[in-house]
């Protein structure tokens, strides 16, 4: 059982998807492994053009990527994104971290 507002639950709380490593490729790519184990490639290039992720057009700060209490993060902790956004997005990969170029 759990509660989440004031309202018991009789099954058990899903654990939240976290991020656990993630690694910078070239051409803007991202290696992440995540909570469930499970590994994917994420490309970022569609977005370096929206928000905050202009930023990260720059390479030494996209290569800045760093995991914050399970959130990929980069510039000191003001750009992030959703691990849920990287997991549905990403390319299901079975091999490990990629070798750097």
């Amino acid at each position: 059982m759990y509660i989440v507002d004031k309202i018991a639950y009789a099954d058990t709380a899903e654990k939240p998807l976290t991020v656990l490593s993630v690694r910078p490729l070239e051409g803007y790519k991202l290696w992440i492994r995540f909570s469930t184990g499970e590994t994917r490639i994420f490309d970022f290039t569609p977005f370096l053009d929206t928000g905050a992720f202009k930023l990260l057009k720059n390479k030494t700060s996209f290569t800045g990527v760093y995991v914050d209490y399970g959130i990929p993060t980069w510039n000191s902790g003001t750009i992030d994104i959703a691990p849920e956004f990287l997991y549905q997005h990403g390319k299901h990969v079975d091999e490990d971290l990629p070798s750097s170029p």
